[in-house]
């Protein structure tokens, strides 16, 4: 199942004439997965090459303007549309009483809209993966979140199975499931005959505004993709810590202590334009990336390579017609 991640926002608190605010789309198989809605999320959706998809579910790391103030505007939008869908929205607690707030401003929705607020150390289960809410530290009611699949089957045996006379066809498809068969002579074949040990799933930590902290640091621990903030470069350490945000620097050291296979800097601070960051970065943790608005990485299984920086791939060539919008 294919899983990437379009960077849709990148810039620190104020938009640039080259970077939007704070928002991430997480695509995996047929599912869009929102993480934060700043100012203009719908637009950057819209220049994407699939434009904006009807969502299903927005995960909100905290409520600064810089990673909200897109989301009255998306819900409007949807309204426009006769959207009928069910959206549901999560977010620390504080959630319900910004929803309040902002009922004032959207009115009438023509479809039904759930809030639940979450707390550190929860995980919302999903079918083959979970949402773990990561505690962080910024301050105010915030936290991350981390995408978690489930560990999959072992590789399938092709000659131990023909060694066995399983058949091809359903039986087999039944025992690379997990599931045990019977064969037409009454021989009970289990899964552990044809398939190798279990493989992981892949993970994924989105870590929001924080501070560097121990909690992002554990649940990182071999991780896939590390999206970390990088407001600040090191000449600016003592305003990272006074805001509670994070230089390059010690995202790459979180990223090296946790033995991640990809980092990725976002909200970056608008003095600075990216490069300055990302070569701090490395000379702590090589394996980083500093993302751009409309770039994907895309995140294949442990077995079949490294996770990929794609610049602008989720931008049309130039030229090109961006997707219609829906009726």
């Amino acid at each position: 199942m294919d899983l990437d991640l379009v960077f849709l926002g990148t810039s620190a608190s104020t938009p640039t004439a080259s970077r939007a605010p704070a928002a991430l789309l997480v695509r995996r198989g047929g599912e869009r997965l929102l993480f934060d809605c700043a100012e203009g999320t719908q637009r950057q959706l819209m220049r994407s090459t699939f434009g904006l998809p009807d969502l299903e579910e927005i995960f909100l790391t905290h409520y600064h303007a810089d990673h909200t103030l897109g989301l009255p505007g998306m819900l409007k939008t949807f309204a426009l549309r006769q959207r009928e869908l069910p959206l549901t929205v999560y977010g620390p607690p504080g959630l319900r009483e910004l929803f309040g707030d902002l009922r004032r401003i959207i009115g009438k929705l023509s479809y039904p809209v759930e809030t639940v607020e979450v707390r550190a150390g929860e995980a919302l289960e999903r079918d083959g993966y979970r949402i773990l809410v990561v505690p962080v530290h910024h301050g105010v009611s915030a936290v991350g979140y981390a995408l978690d699949e489930d560990p999959r089957p072992g590789r399938f045996d092709v000659e131990a199975a023909d060694a066995l006379g399983v058949p091809p066809g359903p039986e087999r498809g039944a025992l690379q499931r997990g599931e045990s068969i019977t064969l037409t002579d009454g021989r009970v074949i289990t899964p552990d005959s044809v398939l190798g040990g279990a493989r992981s799933g892949r993970r994924v930590v989105i870590a929001g505004d924080t501070a560097p902290t121990e909690s992002v640091q554990v649940l990182s621990e071999g991780a896939d993709v590390l999206v970390h903030e990088a407001t600040f470069g090191e000449e600016e350490r003592d305003r990272a810590i006074e805001t509670l945000h994070s230089t390059a620097r010690q995202a790459a050291e979180v990223a090296a202590a946790a033995q991640v296979r990809l980092l990725v800097l976002t909200h970056l601070s608008p003095r600075y334009f990216g490069r300055e960051l990302l070569e701090e970065a490395r000379e702590v943790f090589p394996a980083t990336v500093a993302a751009r608005d409309f770039d994907v990485v895309e995140v294949p299984f442990a077995e079949r390579g490294e996770p990929r920086l794609v610049r602008r791939g989720a931008r049309p060539p130039r030229g090109s017609q961006l997707p219609e919008p829906a009726a």
